[in-house]
């Protein structure tokens, strides 16, 4: 049994996570990087350590300092969020042999589901349905790639085989651009997760992307709370979620196979703590399996929002070595939540990340609204890290009043200093397909555009110049304004004073 956790992480799920373990009464610790010396989470716990440059290869990725720090501090237990080392087995492994409690899946789990291929085969060993792609074991060179693309057919995806968030992955159309793409793929997976090992999936266009929460006890007990809709994406960088999904809709028997699906997926490695199963869907409603996420998910607040349970509580009690707070007959669904990710990017210029500091910062309140965020005013947004700053989430009875929750929520969202996402957001709460709940995986990169979304206007930069034209000219005419001098040396009211006292 624990009484201090040391958060092996920064940002908004740093803060998320500080905050169950103070609601819980255990004590915290945090680790910060150099870049993030005056960060949220470093002020909000217990205790704070340096672990190095701001490069997240000399600070967040150095298991071996954060164990060190571990066990300086007296920590009991480590929570690695989200990314990071929160799906690396060996740093899981490291921690039982520091006797230190890692919130998260067994090392043995996370190497079976942690790594794309492996679970691939995993699960299609226990009858659950996989999108097509290298069914092989283990690192695969890009020669051997290369040989079995085409029997998969094109067009493709490479994806790395640790870490997600869309991390190492790229899209193919052809052979002749693959080798390239393989490239940069390793590149950039060894960059975030390090390791460089991708591995090869067929594209199902016109997908959507429906992920199972599940919760797993040391006691055999596994459940599922329901699925989010993760399809809006970028780049395959999930932008806004929500549950329950508008694809599945009332269709409880398909809603009901799948989390059923899910649980058989984490029973075949049994599974503990909390993980998801990510699935596509197509058109037809067939489901197959995409991957596992072992570990918490950045889009975890809009199942709690339905469901009422706090996950990362949760996760605390399940490796704290006690039974689920719940069966899943406890699990019931109320009302929709959406989820939008605030990202410091430029929607305007290629959602290009925006650096600086924060000078001014309003969060939305108000019935149904919630706010993860690890920033302030003061704060400043380096380049070392995610763009991600904030996550804005609203429940409503019905969908409908969600998105009018959401659209309200948006519009008193005020960042200054730095570019942000909202305004997409804005004109994706705004969007008749989005409402009608008519888009896939591919929606914003092909059928939407910011410039000319749907009900915006070509003419409004000129409009937008006549309007400061003509306040322009307003000033300048309240500044030629002369004002003439009084006739009396004091104001009205004064002289009233004077003519009352008089008549007394």
């Amino acid at each position: 049994m624990f009484n201090k956790v040391l958060i092996a992480n920064r940002g908004e799920i740093a803060v998320r996570i500080l905050r169950a373990c103070r609601e819980l009464g255990l004590e915290t610790v945090a680790v910060y990087s150099e870049a993030d010396r005056q960060a949220l989470h470093v002020r909000y716990a217990d205790e704070a350590y340096l672990l190095g440059p701001a490069p997240s290869r000399e600070s967040y990725l150095r298991g071996d300092k954060i164990i060190e720090i571990a066990k300086k501090c007296g920590a009991g237990a480590i929570h690695p969020g989200y990314g990071f080392l929160a799906e690396r087995e060996d740093f899981a492994e490291a921690c039982a042999e520091a006797g230190i409690v890692f919130i998260g899946p067994k090392p043995s789990a996370i190497a079976a589901m942690g790594d794309k291929a492996v679970a691939r085969a995993t699960v299609a060993k226990s009858g659950v349905p996989v999108v097509p792609g290298t069914e092989d074991v283990g690192d695969l060179s890009d020669e051997e790639l290369l040989a079995l693309a085409p029997k998969i057919g094109f067009p493709l995806l490479i994806k790395a085989t640790a870490g997600g968030g869309g991390k190492g992955m790229r899209e193919v159309r052809s052979l002749e651009e693959m080798p390239t793409l393989l490239q940069s793929a390793r590149r950039e997976a060894e960059a975030a997760f390090g390791d460089g090992n991708v591995y090869l999936e067929k594209l199902i266009e016109g997908a959507r992307h429906i992920e199972i929460q599940i919760l797993a006890d040391q006691h055999g007990n596994v459940i599922h709370l329901g699925e989010r809709e993760c399809s809006l994406q970028r780049r395959h960088q999930k932008l806004i979620e929500e549950s329950p999904s508008p694809f599945i809709g009332t269709d409880e028997d398909l809603r009901q196979r799948m989390g059923e699906v899910a649980v058989r997926a984490a029973q075949a490695v049994e599974y503990v703590n909390a993980g998801t199963i990510e699935f596509l869907v197509d058109k037809d409603k067939n489901f197959y399996f995409l991957e596992m996420n072992t570990r918490l998910q950045v889009e975890h607040p809009v199942t709690e929002m339905v469901t009422g349970i706090d996950i990362v509580k949760e996760q605390i009690r399940i490796a704290r070595g006690r039974q689920l707070s719940y069966t899943q007959e406890d699990v019931s669904f109320k009302g929709h939540a959406i989820e939008c990710r605030i990202n410091a990017e430029d929607p305007f210029n290629n959602f290009m990340p925006s650096t600086g500091r924060i000078t001014h910062s309003v969060l939305p309140t108000g019935p149904g609204v919630r706010v993860d965020t690890s920033v302030y005013p003061g704060f400043e947004i380096t380049p070392y890290y995610d763009p991600l700053i904030a996550k804005l989430i609203v429940w409503g009875e019905t969908r409908g009043q969600a998105i009018l929750r959401m659209r309200r929520a948006l519009e008193e969202y005020r960042i200054v200093g730095i570019r942000t996402n909202i305004p997409f957001h804005q004109m994706m709460m705004d969007s008749t397909r989005f409402i009608a709940g008519q888009y896939d995986t591919r929606f914003v990169e092909e059928r939407f555009d910011i410039e000319k979304a749907e009900g915006g206007s070509d003419e409004a930069p000129q409009i937008a110049a006549i309007m400061a034209t003509l306040a322009a000219h307003q000033q300048t005419q309240r500044a030629a304004h002369v004002v003439r001098r009084a006739e009396r040396d004091t104001s009205n009211w004064k002289w009233l004073g004077r003519w009352e006292r008089l008549q007394r």
